[in-house]
């Protein structure tokens, strides 16, 4: 079993301690906490082979993909994520980085200069808006409404009550309640730009719909780190409404895809939340017996109920020894 100390996960999640770019959102099942554990994969990978294709199918916060790009170069990067509105975000912060942070200084601006009772009414203002973008998928082509959508995401992820992204399950609507934060840090510009930067420099393609969309694009030099929804572990631990119910089936036809691609010579890594902690529900144990698996032990980034923040279990499996 491995485990990351208290102070050592304090280091990574503090702005002050990070160096750009890093996650621009906070994310349900963030990979942030263990990052040191998924580095002792990766680094080898990257460092003793040639890697020219990046693949992240459920890029998120995307704190792994963050932390690749500080350290090596690789000449092809494709980015996903089943929700659209992330996606919308990073292309956002890609192609017009100054209109966002524009918006975003006005909000954040005008936000910190509320008091308590009008920072609700500004909120669910907010939240109201953002509810009239369609989310259920991204309309094409670019368009002006995006920049507003990304501002909205970020805004909202930073002030809503710990950082979730849930959406009830007919319409699509964003529910999450105000947080209880006296000093949001909603607009970072300093990362913002460099994540743009980052993006524009580097052959970066940015989607959002099904992970299997990836195997195209697989060959023997090629990375892949899924990070897919959580299977709930209990029962206030259900991310998996973030977007769309992830269900089994799904859970079963992604280790299909990671199948396929292990014998398309892929180098991969994938991280999932632990049932047996809990249970003696060996789902994944079965589901990726053939590869190796280990479990691990970080800090929760974000839980639905803020007091019960403790370590969890995760497994870390990989298709390579």
């Amino acid at each position: 079993m491995i485990f990351i100390n208290k102070a050592t996960y304090r280091k990574m999640i503090n702005p002050i301690y990070r160096s750009t770019p890093y996650p621009f959102l906070k994310w349900a099942g963030g990979k942030t906490r263990l990052l040191p554990i998924l580095q002792n994969e990766y680094m080898p990978i990257f460092t003793n082979n040639k890697i020219e294709t990046y693949i992240e199918p459920f890029v998120g916060g995307g704190a792994v993909f963050f932390d690749i790009i500080k350290k090596f170069h690789v000449k092809n990067i494709y980015l996903s994520d089943i929700n659209p509105e992330i996606a919308i975000a990073y292309m956002v912060i890609k192609v017009e980085v100054e209109k966002l942070i524009s918006q975003l200084s006005e909000m954040s601006d005008y936000y910190l200069s509320l008091d308590k009772d009008e920072r609700k009414v500004y909120y669910y203002d907010r939240r109201s808006e953002y509810n009239t973008f369609d989310k259920s998928k991204i309309t094409r082509p670019y368009n002006s409404t995006w920049v507003k959508r990304a501002a909205l995401t970020i805004f909202l992820n930073k002030t809503c009550f710990n950082g979730l992204y849930r959406l009830n399950k007919k319409k699509y609507q964003f529910n999450v309640p105000i947080g209880d934060y006296k000093e949001p840090r909603i607009l970072e510009e300093k990362n913002l730009i460099a994540i743009s930067k980052c993006l524009q420099s580097t052959n970066v393609s940015i989607e959002s719909g099904d992970f299997s969309h990836i195997l195209p694009y697989v060959n023997s030099k090629t990375f892949i780190y899924y990070d897919p929804p959580y299977r709930p572990i209990s029962k206030t631990s259900n991310f998996t409404s973030y977007f769309s119910t992830f269900k089994d089936e799904d859970q079963h036809h992604l280790a299909k895809v990671f199948r396929k691609a292990h014998k398309m010579g892929a180098f991969q890594l994938l991280s999932v939340s632990d049932p047996t902690i809990f249970t003696e529900d060996p789902f994944f144990d079965n589901l990726y017996s053939d590869f190796n698996i280990k479990r691990v032990m970080a800090p929760r980034s974000i839980s639905a109920k803020g007091e019960s923040r403790k370590k969890i279990r995760e497994l870390v499996v990989t298709s390579f020894a």
